[in-house]
């Protein structure tokens, strides 16, 4: 009988938190789910041609083509969750903000990785660079990344994992946002996405 659960990952870029889950389950890291689905709400993401290379089915569902509507896009995303039998979604440097509709279909579900330590620097607006721009103006010592469920606040839902990175005198916003992601995003992203798919099963 197969029992792993059955992953979505959600992109809108270069798909770099995409390549870390699917080298993790490469490894062997994430065992109790597997990636199934790569959705997109932009048809150029690279992260798409990553997908593709690890043959992984892609999707792509743009809002901009449903005359900007959030509930046909919601809906279409639903739609492509059910008929693909999906059991967790993984927003992966997913550029769209999700409605309560959307997240209350999928309660503790829905998993987001989010480049500092909550509930520091996060909230709407706070994304990309911005994130590592607001950490070295505020001049903190410590910064790193956080995996939480998602719910109707953004970046407000239950905590899951997260990782501390220390910040260097010459750190720029892109400085910074690399390391972060090497030494904290792709390494608990992954583990999240089994923590959760293992207690699933």
């Amino acid at each position: 009988m197969n029992t792993v659960k059955r992953i979505a990952v959600l992109v809108s870029g270069g798909g770099t938190n995409l390549q870390a889950l699917i080298n993790a389950q490469n490894k062997g890291i994430i065992k109790s789910g597997k990636i199934e689905l790569v959705i997109s709400n932009k048809a150029d993401a690279y992260a798409l041609e990553r997908a593709r290379k690890a043959n992984i089915k892609t999707a792509v569902v743009s809002k901009k083509e449903l005359g900007g509507s959030q509930r046909a896009f919601e809906n279409n995303l639903i739609t492509l969750l059910e008929d693909n039998k999906i059991d967790i979604i993984v927003l992966a440097g997913f550029m769209v903000i999700l409605s309560e509709r959307f997240t209350s279909t999928y309660p503790r579900r829905i998993i987001n990785v989010h480049p500092s330590l909550i509930p520091s620097f996060c909230g709407e607006g706070f994304y990309g660079l911005r994130v590592h721009e607001a950490a070295l103006k505020y001049g903190v010592k410590v910064t790193g990344a956080t995996v939480h469920f998602v719910n109707e606040v953004p970046d407000g839902g239950e905590i899951i994992m997260q990782k501390a990175v220390a910040i260097r005198e010459d750190d720029t916003p892109e400085t910074l946002q690399k390391r972060v992601m090497r030494l904290a995003e792709w390494k608990i992203l992954p583990l999240s996405v089994e923590k959760v798919c293992s207690e699933l099963l």
